[in-house]
């Protein structure tokens, strides 16, 4: 057969006539190019490892401190510390050419001196986290140390542009809080949550173990934060990650929607091939490193360690825990359509344009194969309990065809699922929007590869999506990744009048490659029960996407608070109102302010959170009274979200702590009972626009949906919000549907209630003032 024809490069064979050597030339072209391209990727990374090694600084900068130490050092004038005269004694001679090295090693040395002072420098001003905690209203005081650390931040960031990876180095590692300020914020925080009796009781234990066993598992943790770039992040990915048995669908996998007010093609195949060019675009910013790093208020970086792993990584299934595996290159995709797998070549020599890619796709569609025995329902394996594939893959794909295929999969750059079915949008039948969540969430259980950093889901109307797994990164990577993607169309040209993606194909795209496989009965059996896990999963979940389009972020902005803040009240008061109690609330915030930094929980059910809301519920406070328990509430949440970023959470170090007694075997009744709760209300800010390719006013119908997640408690929900646009909110809202006490559809009603309740209340406010 063909695809069987192009995987060997060459044969040969033994005959009475000597020896018959055949080649495939395409092949063998392939892997030139493949070597050249691994080279040329080679020099590119040790070109970026310079420029970053040295930043604030330049390399060119060399050259010229060597020029003027030459100049100096021919023209008898002295050189600072006599260098060159000092590298003269170590060197065989004392001509010209040996000169000439004495002077360049002076260069280097103090070139290397300056540098690595410069990076100390940037390192402490970007300790500084004041700035953080000041107004970014306009008319706004700052203050002097704030004044001069913007100047000096400044003029660092003037000296030279930065790679995607130039700040790493000077990152400050995230700061251990004391075990004691930990405690005084974790019994702020569930204050409103207990009782005087039950508080007391926690006061009591919390007491215990900070005099007690907290100052020991405090120790490990301070040589921890020593040692190690990030005292979080490797433990947090190993143990709630990578050590969880359960499914990854719904349970730790997102999703992400389109741009869902535009739609510049129905036709799948050129969506498919437009978006696809995209990714490997922005795979090839980010093996360069031409890619900006994110910056906070255009001045401050994030940590962009996360980057890395976006594209050619997947999640290896392990008995008791699992791995997650990073190639560093890969020439193709594996698309999925109809039950059957495709390997798809999409470089060579260069990558393949979006008019080449449809070729590819199209020949996809058009192909009438049916699929192989169990190979339709694979990715179900994926799909179920980690422990199940792990023995599966041990047992059926470590040799032979399977594992050839199975490779080929994890090894791709990323996994393209091409659906059978139309993803829509119709904000007066909002069910489209659910099921369209619903079906980027799960599918059918078996048509998206759970393990791979992201699957791209294409719909048959041209609209798209994609499914991530969580451990290789957070959601915010995912979302830088994804604006650049529906944002492409906008900012050039992709299509013709037809629908078609533009452009003549300058070559003949390798044809796709049909995966072959060998799923015997046992295996059979072992893809059918995960596929009964799979199945409960998705008839239990409930999705519900609801459009706020009443008012956005500019009447929150009119409120005075911080739009994160105002959505978190509302979700506070919603979840009252529906379940007539408060309840522990998680809501991520990011602490990429530092090297290898990943998130922190905010509390967003506070002491002040709680006075607003029984004030709204009851009838007895006035209006001036209700708007100003939300200021002082919003003040609060703030304060803590500021609070997450700058390492000052108390979450993730309670965890840290439990971690060390673990590895200790030492009891703590406190730590296991806080650990223990469960978060029935888990919510996340998508974010957006996190660069200047999202501009609303040149291209207002840019705007994503955001995406969800499932519910993380069995009887709580799961809510993703984005603020898209001055008048547009979305709330991905979960629950499961085996919870007699959680209905997402009820909810989304309450928090629409709330948002209309909070704009009447300012209205009334000013009206009266």
């Amino acid at each position: 057969m063909a695809e069987a024809h192009q995987a060997v490069a060459f044969s040969f064979a033994i005959t009475h006539e000597g020896w018959d050597v055949n080649f495939d030339r395409e092949v063998l072209d392939l892997v030139w190019q493949s070597g050249i391209r691994s080279w040329k990727k080679r020099l590119a990374r040790l070109q970026n490892n310079i420029h970053n090694g040295v930043y604030p600084g330049h390399w060119a900068s060399l050259w010229v401190l060597t020029s003027v130490v030459s100049a100096l050092h021919f023209s008898e004038y002295p050189v600072p510390l006599n260098l060159p005269n000092k590298f003269l004694v170590f060197l065989p001679g004392s001509g010209i050419i040996c000169q000439f090295i004495a002077c360049f090693l002076s260069s280097l040395s103090i070139w290397l001196t300056v540098i690595y002072i410069l990076r100390y420098i940037l390192r402490l001003l970007l300790m500084y986290k004041g700035w953080i905690y000041e107004s970014r209203a306009k008319g706004s005081d700052i203050s002097k140390p704030t004044k001069i650390w913007l100047s000096l931040i400044k003029i660092f960031s003037a000296w030279n542009s930065p790679s995607l990876y130039s700040y790493q180095g000077s990152l400050p590692r995230l700061p251990l809080p004391k075990v004691e300020d930990t405690m005084t914020r974790f019994l702020r925080s569930v204050r409103p949550l207990l009782d005087d009796q039950n508080y007391m009781r926690m006061e009591k234990l919390a007491d215990e173990f900070q005099k007690g066993i907290g100052k020991k598992l405090q120790r490990y943790l301070v040589l921890k934060s020593w040692w190690s770039s990030n005292y979080v992040s490797d433990w947090w990915e190993e143990y709630v990650y990578l050590r969880g048995r359960s499914p990854l669908m719904i349970n730790s996998n997102f999703y992400g929607i389109d741009a869902i007010l535009e739609h510049k093609t129905k036709i799948q195949a050129a969506r498919a091939a437009s978006a696809i060019y995209s990714f490997l675009t922005f795979r090839r910013l980010v093996e360069r490193q031409e890619l900006e790093p994110i910056m906070m208020q255009g001045l401050v970086p994030l940590c962009s360690w996360q980057y890395e792993r976006i594209f050619n990584t997947t999640r290896i299934p392990g008995i008791e825990t699992d791995k997650i595996m990073h190639w560093a290159d890969s020439n193709h995709i594996v698309v999925y359509h109809r039950g059957r797998y495709f390997k798809v070549i999409i470089y060579k020599g260069r990558i393949l344009k979006p008019c080449e890619i449809q070729i590819q796709i199209q020949q996809i569609l058009d192909d009438n194969s049916e699929p192989l025995v169990g190979e339709e329902k694979l990715a179900v394996l994926t799909a179920g309990e980690r422990t199940h594939w792990a023995n599966a893959r041990r047992q059926h794909f470590n040799r032979g065809v399977n594992k050839v295929s199975l490779d080929c999969i994890e090894k791709a750059a990323f996994v393209v699922t091409l659906d059978d079915i139309p993803y829509e949008f119709d904000i007066k039948h909002p069910e489209k929007l659910d099921y369209f969540g619903k079906n980027l969430l799960h599918g059918k259980g078996y048509d998206r590869w759970f393990d791979k950093s992201f699957t791209l889901c294409i719909g048959s109307n041209g609209r798209v999506g994609f499914n991530a797994e969580h451990s290789w990164a957070d959601a915010a990577v995912m979302s830088h990744v994804w604006e650049y993607v529906i944002t492409a169309p906008s900012h050039e040209q992709r299509y013709d009048e037809t629908g078609n993606t533009i452009g003549t194909p300058e070559i003949i795209p390798p044809n796709p490659i049909r995966l072959k496989w060998d799923i015997q009965e046992d295996c059979q059996t072992a893809i059918e029960q995960a596929l009964v896990l799979a199945n409960d999963l998705i008839n239990d979940v409930d999705l519900r996407i609801y459009v706020h389009d009443n008012y956005g972020k500019g009447f929150m902005k009119k409120c005075k608070v911080s739009p994160d803040a105002y959505l978190q009240m509302a979700l506070q008061l919603a979840y009252y109102r529906d379940s007539g109690k408060f309840n522990l609330t998680y809501e991520a915030s990011m602490t990429r302010l530092y090297r290898e930094g990943r998130t922190e929980t905010v509390r967003p059910c506070s002491i002040e959170s709680t006075a607003w809301v029984k004030a709204m519920v009851g009838d007895t406070s006035t209006t001036e009274e209700k708007v100003n328990l939300l200021k002082t509430a919003c003040q609060r949440h703030q304060l803590a979200y500021q609070d997450a970023m700058c390492g000052k959470g108390l979450d993730r170090h309670l965890f840290c702590l439990y971690v060390v007694s673990k590895y200790l075997e030492v009891d703590s009744p406190f730590l296991k009972e806080v650990l223990s709760e469960p978060w029935r209300l888990s919510t996340s800010q998508t974010p957006h626009g996190q660069t200047s390719r999202t501009d609303l006013k040149k291209y207002p119908n840019c705007i994503s949906a955001g995406g969800g997640f499932g519910p993380v408690a069995d009887d709580g929900y799961g809510v993703s919000y984005i603020i898209a646009g001055e008048d547009l909110l979305f709330f991905h809202i979960s629950n499961k549907k085996s919870s007699k006490l959680t209905d997402c559809h009820r909810f989304a009603k309450q928090i629409e209630q709330a948002l209309a309740d909070m704009k009447q209340l300012h209205l009334d406010y000013v009206a009266k003032q």
